[in-house]
């Protein structure tokens, strides 16, 4: 009988579902329009301020994890629960959340006891203006040749943790806040 994933250590859910790099994909597009649509049937639109593609997934000839990610930011002051019902109730999972004042809320959807569905997404639930993401997905669509970098980076960390996810995205951390602090000194108060 297989476990369920509620049941599987850290070390069991890494090599089930392993660190995958794939080239850019044009429906992933797609997959974000489709899933925001259902997003935002589910939730309270007047609680939130901005919902976007952000990850490798959104920027073009990017070789990526096939997952899109998706940040939605609310307003400051809403009861969380707002957002986690309903998305319990439609096949997310909580994979973290800090419970504070300033919460930051992550979720996933498409993560079965067999592996990786047809369609993985990740959904980071944050407060208005909590966006680096946006800025770093800019700058990489505006200079290809630092995509390209960034590209090579994950490709070579990728051998190297395949099975530990942990390792791989915070072996990213560095570069990717450089490039975000370049970003936002660059396109200021784009997001604000």
């Amino acid at each position: 009988m297989n476990k369920k994933l509620s049941e599987m250590t850290l070390e069991e859910l890494w090599i089930l579902f392993p660190i995958i790099l794939k080239e850019h994909n044009p429906e992933y597009k797609k997959w974000y329009n489709d899933e925001k649509k259902l997003l935002l049937s589910l939730l309270e639109n007047k609680y939130i301020k901005r919902l976007s593609h952000i990850g490798s997934t959104a920027v073009e000839g990017l070789i990526a994890k096939p997952t899109i990610d998706i940040l939605i930011e609310t307003l400051h002051d809403i009861d969380i629960n707002n957002f986690i019902i309903p998305l319990l109730k439609n096949d997310w999972t909580i994979m973290s959340n800090n419970n504070s004042k300033d919460f930051r809320l992550s979720l996933n959807k498409g993560y079965t006891p067999e592996g990786f569905a047809k369609k993985v997404y990740h959904l980071h639930i944050r407060p208005y203006g909590d966006n680096d993401e946006l800025y770093f997905r800019d700058y990489l669509i505006k200079y290809p040749n630092i995509a390209k970098e960034y590209e090579k980076l994950k490709l070579s960390l990728m051998l190297k943790y395949k099975n530990n996810r942990n390792a791989y995205t915070e072996s990213k951390t560095d570069f990717i806040k450089k490039y975000t602090s370049i970003a936002k000194n660059e396109f200021k108060n784009r997001y604000i």
